[in-house]
């Protein structure tokens, strides 16, 4: 993680959330228009870095080229999907009541409401996401789509990948004639960064993807200014699996292969990984567990992101074998070396997860716990001692999903996201999807992280009230010059 980049400056910091507040002001004066292709002209030219770009994020990461190729097609279709965002022009929701000004006993208003951007956000990079989590990835681009100038703190793990995007983005900048401030960037590796980028006077908002000792402690920062402000903090997930008695019956071994692969995907560094796995005893559950051991001793180790990652998937995992009851440890039969991750089973009665919390952390890397139960209502007992999660997903046949309606009803209690027979890795961009979900997941259930409602994170509503009309924003103006539907006294209008 060592890099060449110093670090920034409290002092520093302050005028750099100055220069971003005054672009604040500045980027209010741009056309939605203008600012979708601004966004446009950033994945253009992230892409114009070409190989460069994946082989030095490559060198970084110890990600895959193929892998990076992918995400790099994903950030550049966010930033052109907000784009269009601001095209078709709706997600600001505007709304009009006209006034009624001889309504008895008391006459209405006008009044118009619409959203309109928070101020200058701070983005923290992600490490395990060195382009669709970090410098021009969700948190940015959804920001700049809302019209939030936007200050990033460039991960250690990828600092030079993440200057590299930044040099992009300067240039779509100058392409566009946006404000030169509108986006800035910055290095750091200690806590006092991250505590003034976070207490600044002028920043309005946080996104961070990360650990939950990383995601609180902004969370505290915030709640320690003069005005506290919303921090979207994305923090882990074990997301649990549900197997189904009868599905294990007749799919015992594709299920194995299924859930083999999504475990080690990527080495199992994915907030999304498939850490918990619950069925109830019996045959079918003793035929997937087989397979399922004998699909991971065949897996071959690999390189994690960096050394802070492995070692602690080392310590967290080497915790949970440990635990008194957890057994039948089924790993790769070739041992890693240097910092590559073993992926491991391992097993435990519902019993004893029931009366050991330290079961149910977050193993982040290639490991997964099956916890046995004695009948459906223990294995509801397990649930709801999991805390809030990014997903949960049930694996059942239709007579199985037929005959758990109380198992169901609970899942969308639990997380942002429920799947049916399919793996929780793996995440849609789209207006559909939420990657959020109940607290410690992430420090606000009502958002998602992807898709085009990413944008409402970085929003607040406005009630306009006898407002001139030709002093009212271009979305709330009588003659809708842009052509968006609102809801107008009661009906969806263009």
């Amino acid at each position: 993680m060592d890099n060449n980049f110093k670090d920034v400056s409290t002092e520093d910091i302050k005028l750099i959330m100055q220069r971003s507040h005054a672009a604040f002001l500045e980027y209010q004066t741009f056309s939605a228009g203008q600012k979708a292709t601004f966004l446009d002209a950033i994945a253009e030219e992230i892409e114009a870095l070409g190989d460069s770009l994946l082989q030095k994020a490559s060198e970084e990461t110890n990600l895959p080229l193929p892998r990076l190729t992918g995400e790099r097609g994903r950030t550049t279709g966010q930033l052109r999907m907000f784009a269009e965002m601001l095209r078709e022009g709706s997600w600001v929701e505007a709304s009009i009541d006209t006034a009624l000004p001889y309504r008895t006993p008391l006459p209405r208003p006008d009044l118009r409401k619409m959203l309109i951007p928070l101020g200058p956000v701070v983005v923290f990079g992600a490490s395990n996401f060195p382009f669709a989590y970090s410098t021009a990835g969700g948190d940015t681009s959804s920001a700049l789509g809302a019209g939030c100038p936007v200050v990033v703190k460039a991960h250690p793990a990828h600092a030079e990948t993440s200057e590299m995007v930044y040099q992009a983005i300067k240039k779509a900048i100058a392409r566009t004639g946006m404000p030169t401030d509108v986006f800035q960037h910055v290095h750091g590796t200690s806590f006092e960064t991250g505590k003034a980028l976070v207490q600044a006077d002028e920043t309005a908002a946080v996104g961070f993807t990360g650990s939950t000792v990383g995601g609180l402690a902004l969370l505290k920062y915030s709640s320690e200014r003069k005005n506290p402000i919303p921090v979207f903090s994305e923090m882990g997930s074990i997301n649990p699996v549900i197997f189904l008695p009868d599905t294990l019956k007749q799919n015992a071994a594709e299920l194995a292969t299924q859930y083999a692969g999504s475990i080690t995907l990527g080495m199992g560094q994915f907030c999304t990984n498939p850490g918990l796995m619950l069925a109830v005893e019996g045959e079918g559950l003793d035929e997937f567990y087989k397979h399922l051991g004998g699909q991971i001793e065949q897996v071959k180790p690999a390189n994690m992101l960096h050394a802070g990652i492995h070692e602690a998937y080392q310590k967290k995992s080497s915790a949970a074998l440990s635990q008194d009851g957890v057994t039948d440890v089924a790993r790769t039969s070739t041992k890693g070396v240097d910092i590559q991750a073993e992926p491991i089973i391992a097993t435990v009665t519902a019993e004893t997860f029931l009366q050991n919390h330290l079961l149910s952390e977050e193993v982040f890397g290639p490991f997964s716990l099956l916890v046995k139960c004695k009948d459906e209502q223990q294995l509801m007992q397990v649930l709801k001692t999991v805390s809030g999660q990014l997903t949960t997903t049930v694996m059942g046949t239709d007579s199985d999903l037929a005959s758990h309606p109380n198992l169901l009803q609970m899942l969308p209690l639990l997380a942002g996201r429920v799947l049916f027979n399919g793996v929780p890795t793996g995440v849609e961009v789209c207006a559909s999807m939420v990657h959020g979900g109940p607290f410690p997941a992430t420090t606000d259930s009502r958002f998602t992280a992807v898709g085009i409602n990413a944008a409402k994170r970085w929003v607040r509503p406005v009630c306009f009230q006898n407002c001139p009309d030709a002093l009212l924003p271009v979305a709330l103006q009588q003659a809708n010059p842009t052509n968006i539907w609102r809801l107008f006294d009661g009906e969806w209008k263009k």
